[in-house]
Formats: C-alpha cells, sequence, structure tokens
C-alpha cells in the first residue's frame, strides 16, 4: 500500500482517480480548496484536507502525511478564462505547481505524476494525430502555463532527483465534470440538450461542422494515471482516443442518443480556440501498457444517463 496525495482529488478528473486507487488498496489523501471541485465527489474512504495549493500550510500537509506517490491535478483549466485572466492562471498553474514541487521535495516523494494538456500544448500542429515528439507551440497562457509547468518538472528531476510522469490529456469529458468557465463542451451540450437550451458550436470560417478534437472518457484517463504510478523513471504520455470528432459530430450524436431536439447556432472562435487536435497514444499503448476501453458513443451515453439523474 502506497500513501498517496491526489491535489484537486475533490474535481472531476481526481475524485474519480482517487475511487479507482482506493478500489486498488491505496491510503489516499486529498488536497482541494473546492474552487470547483465538491465535497460530495471525495471518497469517504479519504482523508481530506481544505486547502489551496498555494498555501503554506501544504509544507505541513506534506509533513504530516509523508506520501510515496503525489498526483497534482489541481489547476485553472479553462482556455477561455486563461486568456481573458492570464496572471491568475500563472498563479494557480505555475506558482501552485512549485508549491507543491518544493514540499514532494522536502519530504522525499518517490513520484510524481502531472496533469498535463495534450488538448492544448501542441497548439496548431502540423502532425497530425500529434506524437509527443512533437515540438510543442502553446496558443493560450493556459497552455503555456502546462508547458512550462513541464519543464519546472524537467528541473526538479534533474537537480533533486525527483521521479515523475506526465500525462497529456486530450478533451476529457464524462460523469462530475463541471462546465464553468466554458471549459467542458460535452457537459455543456449535455446539460443543454437536456433542458431543451439552444446548443452554439463554435467554429472557424473555413469548418462547417466546427473545430476537431480528440474526446477520451474520464473512466480511461483514470486508469492511464493509475498506470502512471507505477512506470519507472521518467517520461511523457499523451493520454486521448486518436480518433477526432467535429463539434457538429459530438452535438448530433447527444441528440441521437437523447432522442432529443434542440436548436443549434453557429458563432466565431473564441480566444485561443485551436483548428483542431488530435492525439497519437501509440507510446502510451506500447510502453505504458495502456489503451482506451471506451468510444465516443459509449462514453456520451454514460454521461447522458449521469446527468439524467441529477
Amino acid at each position: 500500500m502506497s500513501k498517496i496525495i491526489i491535489t484537486g482529488g475533490a474535481g472531476f478528473i481526481g475524485s474519480h482517480l482517487a475511487d479507482k486507487l482506493i478500489e486498488q488498496g491505496e491510503q489516499i489523501v486529498i488536497v482541494d480548496n473546492l474552487y470547483s471541485g465538491r465535497l460530495s465527489y471525495i471518497n469517504p474512504k479519504a482523508k481530506f484536507y481544505l486547502a489551496d495549493i498555494r498555501d503554506e500550510v501544504i509544507d505541513k500537509i506534506f509533513e504530516i502525511e509523508k506520501p510515496d506517490i503525489v498526483y497534482h491535478l489541481a489547476a485553472q483549466m479553462s482556455v477561455p478564462f486563461s486568456v481573458e485572466n492570464p496572471i491568475f492562471d500563472m498563479d494557480i498553474n505555475i506558482r501552485g505547481l512549485l508549491n507543491i514541487l518544493q514540499a514532494s521535495v522536502k519530504h522525499e516523494v518517490k513520484k510524481f505524476v502531472f496533469s498535463s494538456s495534450g488538448g492544448a500544448i501542441y497548439g496548431e500542429s502540423e502532425e497530425y494525430p500529434t506524437t509527443e515528439k512533437t515540438q510543442p507551440e502553446p496558443f493560450s497562457p493556459y497552455a503555456i502555463a502546462k508547458y512550462t509547468s513541464e519543464h519546472y518538472l524537467s528541473f526538479y528531476q534533474k537537480q533533486h532527483g525527483l521521479d515523475y510522469v506526465v500525462t497529456r490529456f486530450a478533451n476529457v469529458y464524462g460523469p462530475r465534470q463541471v462546465s464553468a468557465h466554458e471549459s467542458g463542451v460535452v457537459t455543456i451540450f449535455v446539460q443543454n440538450v437536456l433542458s431543451g437550451k439552444p446548443v452554439k458550436i463554435y467554429s472557424y470560417p473555413h469548418q462547417t461542422g466546427g473545430m476537431y478534437r480528440d474526446y477520451v472518457y474520464v473512466a480511461d484517463v483514470v486508469s492511464a494515471l493509475a498506470k502512471a504510478k507505477d512506470y519507472p523513471g521518467t517520461d511523457i504520455f499523451n493520454v486521448g482516443t486518436g480518433v477526432p470528432s467535429s463539434t457538429l459530430e459530438l452535438f448530433d450524436m447527444i441528440k441521437e442518443i437523447s432522442g432529443l431536439t434542440v436548436e443549434h447556432s453557429f458563432g466565431p472562435p473564441r480566444q485561443g480556440d485551436l483548428t483542431r487536435n488530435c492525439l497519437n497514444i501509440d507510446k502510451s499503448k506500447s510502453i505504458l501498457g495502456w489503451s482506451p476501453e471506451y468510444d465516443l458513443r459509449k462514453g456520451l451515453e454514460l454521461t447522458l444517463e449521469y446527468f439524467k439523474k441529477l
């Protein structure tokens, strides 16, 4: 059994990860300020600290708990919000990370697993689907912060010997996702369709069906994260499906599964929006031993089922 701290463990992905690791017999400690996380998502078998990752109390928490492994999922997660508030984005996504890294080194954490963004940091890559070898070209403050964080991890590994694994997520969706700050298009569409509200599809002029994204179900993301802690050494892995879908295709599938009719319209892209993004996951399959189990239809069926019950 390992002692594991999950920052952001009351949030969308973090709470699912906590559930998975507890099922595997791990001892879980959650650190979350509940800015977007919820108390109701916290597994009762986990120990919970209400704290911000930027706070001085983080060092005390690490001193008390002495974790073997840290999963860092706490973040400001919206690309459009980062464009409007780059200083706030930097404060959480970079300063917050550094505070966690300092505590991890001081208290001798053995493995650090960082959640990065394959859906943002590669920018308008010519390689499509995009591999981990592609030079990132971050197109927003959020993406810049994520890529900068990866460089900080490299520094802490070289300077302090902290082993880490970076997981670069595609567009994650599923139960417990919150549609705050216009992040989580699947959740926004699902909630609108179920409530009969019209949907807006952001689109560049040359893309009649909207932008293309790689949508990966949260249970698949969690299974990749669970494998990452046991990976020997340091590496970077894409976590997606390798299958692109347009925004209009996504909307049409949600409508079809729900059996409901909702109007849609098109609007201009928001600042920071990429025309297309899809991740090559061959490395994750061959080296990490992970591959997704849910296609888009199955994931959307489960997501709709969850939100219908709310």
